[in-house]
């Protein structure tokens, strides 16, 4: 697994004015291997609404699509999977709910890695790597020796591992020396609000 991680991040495509449907469609012409879906503060209906409409575009792209945090709607809206974070469902509680859901599991230090590596979910992302604005209360940013060694343990694991936290172009040659891939939010989206330069930037951090 290697090269661009979208998220959709609903919250901050809403500050820009911009369209989610639009905004992933976009994003989408760099055909990632994996795009996200990350409506932290959408009703469920909301929610649901948007998973079953990225469904399609996803398909058409090759790109598989994960809800964030629900794996109820990530079932309900026939996603490819589901990423979770510390505090939202276990991989063992997601594997009950839907066993044919991939899994991605968030972790932010050496503690959590280890644990979330021994559950076996299909990928495990790890950071902040750099710093972020993507989230309120980030969490300490981890660096990029870190990166490195958390990509070595989740190699012996058998696992993927995903960089998190501040990935955008000033960046995305060291996640490409490291071989995996990077989760991007802030660097896809476009300063001045310009839907179409989010395809350029998507291009360019999917090389």
């Amino acid at each position: 697994m290697r090269g661009l991680y979208p998220i959709i991040d609903l919250d901050s495509l809403t500050a820009l004015k911009l369209d989610p449907l639009e905004f992933a469609h976009a994003v989408l012409t760099a055909r990632p291997e994996l795009v996200q879906l990350r409506a932290k503060h959408a009703s469920p209906r909301e929610t649901l609404t948007l998973l079953r409409a990225l469904r399609p575009a996803c398909t058409r792209a090759g790109s598989l699509l994960f809800a964030n945090d629900r794996p109820d709607l990530a079932l309900l809206a026939d996603c490819d999977g589901v990423h979770v974070g510390q505090d939202d469902l276990s991989v063992t509680e997601v594997r009950r709910i839907g066993p044919r859901l991939r899994i991605g599991v968030s972790t932010h230090n050496p503690v959590e890695l280890e644990q979330a590596l021994q559950a076996k979910p299909s990928y495990v992302a790890f950071g902040p790597v750099f710093a972020t604005r993507s989230k309120g209360n980030p969490d300490p940013v981890v660096g990029f020796e870190a990166l490195l060694d958390a990509a070595q343990r989740a190699r012996a694991a058998g696992c993927a591992l995903v960089a998190i936290g501040g990935v955008d172009l000033e960046h995305a040659s060291q996640i490409q020396s490291a071989e995996i891939a990077g989760a991007v939010i802030g660097g896809l989206l476009p300063p001045d609000g310009d839907i179409e330069k989010v395809a350029t930037l998507a291009q360019s951090l999917q090389s």
